[in-house]
């Protein structure tokens, strides 16, 4: 179905999720399958990003997150590591502006310790350019990883523990969560993984705990505003009933 169809078909309900993530895979193969260099897929993987913030805002989706980079990325050739944040620079000069113009606010959320100083300096920019958006949050999951994510929150409250400021019996759920990198932001309703690769990934592991799964199997850079309109389609007929019996209510 055309994504017209599909995007009116989406506005004739009222269940539209307010958090899609995305785990973004098939780069490399989309590359190999045309005998181009990798860095050719993550190059292509770039349009693929812009049209699922079109999408996303034209679908009424409140906040956008994708993995654009895990911790275990790292350990790849430094020349395609190289060619990563090169190509994070590009896009971030490039659509940054257009961004802000769309109402879409930016976050880059991980572990940016490794990062070079020259690619932070660009996602201060960007997230400096887009403050105060509020058509979609757009995050983008640079140097993550769900473990460690979890890990630091942890620490974080065992330090506070240590200094007295807490005690062991406060932890709760939403202690933790306000810990996390997402703070503040609604869980994910959908997750999409592309390539028809069938795990997380170590990808908001907290987060996803109720998250419904859609499980794609085209290539990143093929993804389409049509493949987010099917996903969010296939998102209406899910009874997402939280540990509940059909039928039955969800207080609150």
């Amino acid at each position: 179905m055309e994504s017209s169809k599909l995007l009116a078909k989406i506005r004739l309900h009222d269940k539209v999720p307010r958090h899609v993530a995305i785990i973004m895979d098939g780069n490399g193969r989309w590359a190999e399958s045309r005998n181009l260099p990798r860095t050719a897929g993550h190059r292509a993987g770039m349009e693929a990003v812009t049209e699922v913030i079109e999408g996303s805002i034209e679908a009424g989706v409140e906040v956008l997150t994708l993995f654009a980079f895990s911790t275990e990325n790292w350990q790849r050739p430094s020349i395609e590591i190289d060619a990563l944040m090169g190509l994070l620079r590009l896009y971030i000069n490039k659509e940054k502006v257009r961004l802000r113009n769309m109402g879409v606010e930016v976050y880059i959320l991980g572990d940016l310790t490794k990062v070079n100083s020259i690619t932070r300096k660009a996602i201060k920019d960007i997230a400096s350019v887009t403050t105060g958006g509020d058509t979609l949050r757009l995050n983008l999951m640079i140097s993550y990883s769900g473990r460690n994510d979890l890990l630091e929150a942890c620490r974080s409250f065992a330090e506070e523990v240590s200094k007295g400021e807490m005690v062991p019996a406060e932890l709760s759920e939403e202690i933790l969560s306000e810990r996390l990198y997402t703070a503040g932001i609604p869980d994910p309703d959908l997750l999409i993984r592309t390539s028809g690769e069938f795990r997380v990934s170590n990808f908001m592991l907290w987060q996803i705990a109720y998250t419904e799964l859609s499980i794609v199997f085209t290539l990143w850079p093929d993804f389409s505003r049509e493949d987010l309109f099917d996903a969010i389609c296939d998102y209406h007929l899910r009874d997402r009933r939280f540990g509940r019996i059909v039928g039955q209510e969800i207080s609150g």
